[in-house]
């Protein structure tokens, strides 16, 4: 239900605009669409922000000022009460119940397990989700199909922009890189610079900028928001969000805190809310909690929440939106939840060994692959356990492939190199 003070100032801006015009008095009155005018009142209709996500009467309220022709709204400037304002633990932006709410939606199997055991279990469906539902909320025209053919079998879809490939892949990397770094992962610079630098690469149009806090200013389209210009300014308003993201205790309060902060700040050239967005979920796979996958969230809905952040400090249209988009991502991992299949402990147990022996294996194509395996985990694993944790890395040797590179810090060279090198050799037995 659209408030009616909101739908008469809708109906005087479209008379304004000339896309409709009245006709009749009083309560008689009618509005017709003007002829060609048509599809500019159904792009309207279509943006306007969706009935079925809950909103709360404050979220209304930004509404009602966001939806304003960006000449009648204030330009505002960065303010750092906003971000100074906050005490950890203290200041909350979900209340309490609502906290227990989504610590109840994301509930998984795994939630005493060791931190990162849920994400990686289900990375695959993680990879495929989050990459494409990020990037639809950039303006990226891959289907979900095209995002899977893409990930697991390296197929770009056709008839689409290569930046819009490399977009998927970036979000790729990008969400690997945490999961993979769970364990020693924290709000802190080198953890946010190379998230952006991830999901930057070949985007920008200044490639030092990939990673980088900004050297200028930076406009926000269609908002009358300005954020700081000074480096020197950015840098210390980072050093503080980053100081204050890491002694939130709770997950979703720290994950929204993030999503909230980051892009306010804006402080790159660019991709600052995508790298929000998979920033906000490292508090989620650390606690083996569902993650938030953003599938389903109309883009213009999600820059409307944006927009109400950056020109009037305020969270509770970002908030409902947060709340929505989460129940929406744990419908949807409900089934894997209930199904999933418990980790293989010794994968798990020594899974750092695995790595290393993987990537030793691969950037030495000139040696023996099963001499070199039987050298590390005879200097690495009690007797007991040697032959399973052998088998185990022959295993993931056997399944290596082009999609998994980043899990053992490998360039798709490396690999190509090993496999030549492979192919040429006659084939021994697993010993």
């Amino acid at each position: 239900m659209v408030a009616r003070r909101t739908a008469q100032r809708w109906l005087s801006q479209w008379v304004d605009a000339g896309i409709i015009c009245p006709a009749g008095k009083g309560r008689a009155r009618r509005y017709l669409v003007v002829g060609s005018a048509a599809p500019a009142a159904l792009a309207i209709e279509q943006d306007r922000f969706p009935g079925f996500i809950p909103l709360s009467a404050d979220s209304r309220d930004i509404l009602a000022y966001i939806d304003q022709p960006p000449q009648a709204r204030k330009p505002v400037g960065y303010q750092h009460d906003f971000l100074d304002a906050y005490q950890p633990n203290v200041t909350w932006y979900l209340s309490e119940s609502l906290r227990r709410q989504l610590h109840k939606m994301g509930k998984t199997a795994q939630a005493d397990a060791p931190a990162g055991t849920y994400s990686r279990a289900i990375l695959s469906r993680l990879l495929i989700d989050l990459s494409w539902a990020s990037s639809h909320l950039e303006g990226n025209t891959y289907s979900r199909l095209d995002t899977l053919e893409l990930i697991e079998h390296g197929k770009a879809a056709q008839g689409k922009a290569a930046i819009e490939t490399q977009m998927i892949l970036n979000h790729k990397t990008a969400i690997e890189l945490l999961v993979e770094n769970i364990g020693t992962a924290r709000f802190d610079r080198y953890m946010l610079m190379n998230l952006h630098s991830a999901l930057s690469e070949n985007l920008l149009p200044n490639p030092t900028d990939e990673g980088r806090i900004r050297q200028h200013a930076v406009d926000i389209g269609k908002s009358v928001y300005r954020p700081l210009s000074a480096p020197q300014q950015l840098d210390e308003a980072l050093d503080n969000l980053l100081d204050k993201a890491n002694r939130i205790t709770d997950p979703f309060e720290q994950s929204f805190f993030v999503m909230v902060h980051l892009p306010y700040l804006q402080p790159f050239a660019d991709i600052n809310k995508r790298t929000s967005r998979l920033a906000a979920n490292l508090p989620l796979f650390r606690a083996n909690l569902c993650p938030l996958t953003f599938l389903d969230v109309p883009d213009h809905a999600y820059s409307r929440a944006i927009l109400g952040l950056y020109e009037m400090t305020r969270v509770e249209l970002l908030r409902d939106l947060y709340v929505w988009s989460y129940e929406r991502s744990t419908q949807e991992y409900l089934a894997i939840k209930q199904a999933l299949a418990e980790p293989d402990p010794a994968r798990l147990a020594w899974r750092e060994l695995i790595k290393q022996t993987i990537r030793e294996v691969v950037t030495h194509p000139g040696q023996d692959a099963l001499s070199l395996i039987h050298l590390a985990v005879m200097a690495n694993v009690p007797q007991a356990e040697r032959s399973n944790v052998q088998a185990l890395i022959v295993e993931e040797l056997r399944r290596l492939h082009e999609g998994v590179l980043a899990r053992y810090g490998l360039r798709p060279s490396e690999f190509a190199a090993w496999q030549t090198a492979h192919s040429a050799q006659p084939a021994r037995p697993a010993q």
